[in-house]
C-alpha cells in the first residue's frame, strides 16, 4: 500500500518503540510517507529516539522542547529546509507533574495546571500555527486523546483536563483551518489502554488493562493495541479521510460505548 506516497509528515512525541506515536509512523512509513520526528533536547532522548525511527530511514530528527516557542519556531524552521512542504503533522504527546496524577484533583497546583495545560494541549495550536505556512493544502493533523477527558478516570486527574482542552481546540482548529484556503483537517485519536512510557505514569494501570480486555466489545489487547491506532492514523492523514475534520474518533475496541 502506497496511499501516502510523495507525502511528507513531522512526527512529535516518539520516545521508543513502544509510544504511540511510533506505531502511527509505522504505518505512514509503511505507506509510502516521508517522515521527520522531534525529540526533546538531551543526548540521552536523543540516543532513543535515533534508534526507535531508524527503520523509518527519517529525512532528518529535530530537537524540541514544545513549551518553548522559539523550539518549536527552529524545528519547522528545520522542517521547511529538509522538506520543503509538509502534508502531515503529528502530535503525539502530553504532559503533567507526577505529584498531579498521585495526587487528589483537589491538590492540583496552578503550576501543575499550567505545565499539564501548556505541553499537552496548547502545544497542538502553537504547532499548528507554525506548520501552516510549510503545509501543502488538503494536509492533516492528528493529536491524540483519552476517554478521560469525558469520564472520570481514576488518577488521570489533570490530565483529564488538559485532554479535554485538546479536544476543544481540535473543533476550534478543525473549523478556522478548514476554512482557510488551504483547507487543513483537524482530528483526534482517542485510544483505549495501551502499554506506553506514559501510561505507566498513570495508578492501577495493570487493572486498567485487564478491565478493557474483559470489558471491550472487541478483544482489546493493551500488549498490541497501537497498532489499531497506526491504521486509524493512516486513514486521517490520507485522501481517504478528505471530509472529516473536527473529530475525535475512538480506538478502544468500542470500550468508550460500554455502561455495563
Amino acid at each position: 500500500m502506497s496511499i501516502l506516497a510523495g507525502k511528507k509528515a513531522f512526527v512529535f512525541g516518539v520516545l521508543n518503540e513502544y509510544s504511540i506515536g511510533w506505531h502511527i509512523a509505522r504505518e505512514l512509513h509503511q505507506a509510502g510517507c516521508e517522515l521527520a520526528f522531534s525529540y526533546f533536547p538531551g543526548e540521552k532522548i536523543e540516543r532513543r529516539v535515533v534508534k526507535a525511527v531508524e527503520p523509518f530511514h527519517p529525512r532528518f530528527l529535530a530537537p524540541c522542547d514544545v513549551g518553548k516557542d522559539e523550539d518549536l519556531t527552529a524545528a519547522f524552521a528545520v522542517a521547511e529546509e529538509k522538506f520543503g512542504a509538509l502534508d502531515i503533522l503529528v502530535h503525539s504527546l502530553a504532559f503533567a507533574p507526577a505529584e498531579a496524577l498521585h495526587n487528589p484533583f483537589l491538590q492540583t497546583t496552578r503550576q501543575a495546571w499550567h505545565t499539564a495545560l501548556d505541553i499537552s494541549a496548547y502545544s497542538l495550536v502553537a504547532m499548528a500555527r507554525q506548520a501552516l505556512p510549510i503545509m501543502n493544502p488538503n494536509g492533516s493533523i492528528i493529536t491524540m486523546t483519552y476517554l478521560g477527558a469525558e469520564k472520570f478516570i481514576p488518577m488521570y486527574n489533570i490530565m483529564a483536563v488538559a485532554k479535554a482542552a485538546l479536544e476543544c481546540s481540535v473543533r476550534y482548529l478543525g473549523a478556522e483551518l478548514g476554512r482557510h484556503e488551504k483547507h487543513i483537517r483537524v482530528n483526534a485519536i482517542s485510544a483505549g489502554a495501551i502499554k506506553t512510557m506514559a501510561a505507566r505514569g498513570v495508578g492501577d494501570i495493570d487493572k486498567m488493562m485487564a478491565h478493557y480486555a474483559e470489558k471491550s466489545p472487541l478483544p482489546w489487547n493493551a500488549d498490541t493495541a497501537a497498532a489499531h491506532v497506526g491504521k486509524t492514523a493512516l486513514y486521517l492523514c490520507s485522501d481517504l479521510a478528505s471530509g472529516v475534520t473536527g473529530e475525535t474518533i475512538y480506538v478502544d475496541g468500542g470500550y468508550n460505548i460500554v455502561g455495563w
